[in-house]
């Protein structure tokens, strides 16, 4: 079990446009690691859905999400298709998790991904699968939440949650 530390925001490793997994041979490592520390981040905060490698220092093309029941594994993923359709959400990352960030994303997106074998799939995404992945992809390209967000659209976990009561 390996449960690595997250970045935070300020660190310039997250600005990093990561690169594609030629190596499949080091994939499960980096997989085995991702699922450690979201486990691990989850059991401490309470939430958690995705996370991908750079955001562990690991600047490759991964993703590792547990939504829902289901686990996804992508490498190397590149959207084939997004919608022009777009909904608004309030947005939290691991990299900053006491800050949300009000922005817009794509209502379904279409993913084609390699797998830990290098076979490729396709994943099609709608509503908070959607969301989720979009996030994911923006960390894969060194783009961060806040940086699609107005510049008023922030507001801190425990704000946020006081607003919701």
């Amino acid at each position: 079990m390996a449960i690595r530390r997250i970045l935070q925001l300020g660190d310039p490793l997250l600005r990093t446009i990561s690169a594609p997994v030629a190596d499949f041979a080091a994939a499960p490592s980096v997989l085995s690691d991702l699922a450690d520390t979201l486990g691990e981040f989850r059991r401490a905060h309470g939430f958690g859905r995705g996370i991908s490698a750079i955001q562990i220092g690991a600047p490759v093309r991964i993703i590792y999400l547990r939504f829902e029941d289901t686990v996804y594994e992508l490498i190397n993923p590149v959207y084939t298709t997004q919608s022009a359709e777009m909904f608004e959400l309030w947005d939290d990352c691991f990299s900053f998790p006491n800050l949300l960030v009000w922005l817009q994303r794509h209502r379904s997106v279409t993913l084609r991904y390699q797998d830990r074998h290098g076979r490729f799939h396709e994943l099609s995404a709608e509503g908070s699968l959607a969301e989720l992945v979009q996030h994911e992809m923006d960390h894969l390209d060194g783009i961060l939440a806040v940086d699609r967000a107005p510049s008023s659209a922030l507001a801190t976990r425990e704000e946020w949650l006081r607003q919701r009561k």
